[in-house]
């Protein structure tokens, strides 16, 4: 993919690197994260536009804490240094950085000094900053303007904008830093003087030119399976080279009410993309039959897909030749897995589980630079519906793992309208972006006693297992407002005679997994 030079954030361990990255980006500027183990010369043959030290939670005193190359701040790139970094920074360039009797940790007020500077002029004389530090930079380094201060850090920014150079002690990239995206406009629009141009349309003309370029007129061939990252990719692959691209949908008989048939007719409506559709509902069923422990089942789907997905893929050899392969591979996937810079073949890469080695095609992964919020904001700009968009994730071995036993129609049946009546309530709510997934669980193994009518019942109960993360590494339980838990509670046992009682899982995770199983 054809990208601009980057800004470059280096990792020192920070809890908030990550986040640091998804900010620069939404203030439309192209970010990537590197280690702070890469020597400086190969940060600059990347040409960076500017370089943003991260925090970490390290001291700059102790044994083997990661130190600044000095010669950073004599090549002419823009910097930043946040937290650590701002420590790290100070050091490098001479300033004095001592370990303090008084740690600012969360909330703290920060207080302008002068004018402010370019990073803070305008602001609130005094504003509310998050704060996560035992040392304190005491002196700025000479040629810098100390431009506010704290409680705790008699220097907590400066600045020298004819170096091009600023740093904060503070977090500008967590929400609790009121002004934070402003501060951190400013030093990449004002100091270091980049324009916003990193937008949905400047991602996909470059894509689009870049797709054409390396694929020519050979043949490409996109696994769907209705979530949004293989919907974006294969909608930006199709927008460059139309029917040169075959999607194939295989229907394996898990996925939630009305999602098979969203696939099938709305996003091919949207997108005009050639699909072949692979009905294997009865297979997967067949040989999914017995089978309760749920690693198995995950084999079991696991390798079902690869054969049913190795046939079709020779299927489609057999009357023209297929060169590559579509993967919606994100940047943290990238970030996860090392960063590396990708592979020539499928087999070796954790998105698609361990394809046979015969089927070796050329990767396109569009979405490689992209974080999930990205591709959603590129997804509505290449008009696919809101309703695949913002799809809440979804795992791949689908309501299998969901009905905790052996998996059977009827069973997927019933978990299917509960499931259904669970995300209805949630949209109509005006709650479904406020939740990043919602689980719902059928304990098919479980019978519990109920009152229905004039007569016992010995039903199912069922889980609700809302969620909202930022990170997907952590999660906690949502709190849904009672009067909606209620709602679907009630038509839940009014409308599935199999269910008789509904319950809320409240477990944060850790401890808890997102799934059950």
């Amino acid at each position: 993919m054809t990208t601009p030079s980057p800004v470059l954030v280096v990792d020192f361990g920070a809890q908030y690197a990550q986040l640091i990255a998804r900010r620069i980006r939404e203030a439309d500027v192209y970010s990537e994260l590197v280690p702070h183990t890469m020597p400086l010369e190969q940060m600059l043959a990347r040409r960076p536009s500017a370089i943003v030290l991260s925090g970490g939670p390290s001291s700059v005193y102790a044994q083997g804490a990661p130190a600044v190359d000095p010669a950073l701040f004599s090549a002419g790139v823009p910097v930043l240094g946040i937290c650590y970094g701002f420590h790290a920074m100070a050091l490098a360039l001479g300033g004095e950085v001592v370990r303090t009797d008084l740690r600012e940790f969360g909330d703290t007020e920060l207080t302008t000094e002068g004018d402010g500077g370019v990073m803070l002029s305008g602001l609130p004389p005094m504003q509310p900053v998050w704060m996560s530090h035992g040392d304190s930079v005491v002196r700025a380094p000479d040629g810098c303007t100390a431009t506010a201060s704290s409680p705790g850090a008699p220097v907590a920014v400066f600045e020298d904008r004819q170096r091009r150079l600023a740093g904060v002690q503070f977090h500008p990239e967590v929400a609790h830093t009121r002004h934070g995206q402003e501060i951190l406009r400013r030093f990449l629009y004002e100091i270091a003087g980049l324009a916003p141009t990193w937008t949905s349309e400047s991602i996909i003309e470059d894509q689009v030119a870049a797709i054409r370029a390396r694929v020519g007129g050979k043949r490409v061939i996109c696994g769907l399976s209705g979530g949004v990252d293989s919907a974006v990719a294969a909608a930006l692959v199709h927008r460059a080279i139309g029917d040169q691209l075959t999607c194939v949908f295989v229907d394996h008989g898990l996925l939630r009410s009305g999602e098979a048939e969203q696939v099938e007719s709305d996003y091919v409506a949207a997108t005009g993309v050639k699909l072949k559709v692979v009905d294997a509902r009865d297979r997967f069923l067949g040989a999914l039959a017995g089978v309760g422990d749920p690693e198995r089942k995950r084999k079991i789907i696991g390798r079902e897909f690869i054969r049913v997905f190795e046939e079709t893929a020779r299927e489609l050899e057999a009357t023209e030749h297929v060169e590559f392969l579509v993967q919606g591979t994100l940047y943290p996937d990238v970030v996860e897995s090392g960063g590396g810079s990708g592979t020539a073949n499928i087999k070796s890469h954790h998105n698609v589980g361990g394809l046979p080695d015969d089927l070796s095609f050329q990767l396109v992964e569009p979405l490689r630079t992209l974080f999930k919020d990205e591709v959603r904001a590129l997804g509505l700009a290449l008009g696919l519906p809101e309703a695949i968009v913002w799809r809440h994730p979804f795992p791949g071995p689908g309501l299998a793992i969901r009905i905790i036993g052996e998996v059977t129609r009827e069973r997927l049946a019933v978990l299917r309208v509960a499931d259904r009546i669970a995300r209805e309530e949630l949209t109509t709510s005006g709650l479904d972006r406020q939740v990043w997934q919602f689980p719902v669980v059928l304990l098919a193994e479980v019978r519990s006693v109920g009152v229905q009518g004039d007569g016992r019942t010995y039903g199912h109960p069922i889980v609700l297992r809302p969620v909202s993360s930022d990170d997907a590494m952590t999660a906690d339980w949502s709190r849904l407002p009672y009067e909606l838990v209620a709602r679907i509670s009630n038509r839940i046992t009014n409308e599935v005679p199999e269910i008789n009682r509904v319950v809320l899982d409240v477990t944060s995770k850790p401890p808890g997994t997102i799934e059950w199983e």
